[in-house]
């Protein structure tokens, strides 16, 4: 599972970029995902304080080539 978050620049806000975050390993569901993912994209944002997260989804890895 991935988490896709949708980024901008905070001193740029027309520069903006979708990050993509390996949740688990294993196949969880969207379900599972969205209610764990806070903590991920939480840590991903202490990592990256430069960068404000617009929007973030949950994504299968079978369907992440299709949700990009």
């Amino acid at each position: 599972m991935f988490i896709l978050l949708s980024v901008c620049l905070m001193s740029s806000p027309q520069t903006c970029r979708e990050e993509q975050l390996r949740w688990s390993l294993d196949q969880r569901s969207s379900l599972q995902c969205m209610m764990g993912a806070q903590a991920v994209i939480a840590k991903w944002h202490e990592d990256n304080g430069k960068w404000e997260i617009k929007s973030w989804r949950c994504v299968p890895k079978d369907k992440l080539l299709t949700a990009i």
